[in-house]
């Protein structure tokens, strides 16, 4: 399985007399604006065009959306 870097992967506790079956882990996206505290001057912009399709004006803000119901596709 190809995980995207802000993609972060941890094994969900399992008690003694659960009665759900175990998941062998689970996943969360941690967004990149976390890492970014400030905006730094002269950053990277996308053309007008770009920026509307990738949702933001600056490529290092762009995080791609893979839809888990479209595994196949």
């Amino acid at each position: 399985m190809k995980l995207n870097p802000e993609e972060r992967v941890y094994v969900p506790f399992r008690g003694p007399f659960d009665p759900c079956p175990p998941l062998p882990y689970r996943t969360y996206v941690v967004p990149v604006n976390q890492y970014i505290v400030f905006q730094p001057t002269d950053l990277p912009q996308f053309s007008p065009a770009d920026a509307l399709k990738h949702g933001t004006l600056w490529p290092a803000l762009y995080s791609p959306y893979n839809s888990r119901n479209r595994k196949g596709e």
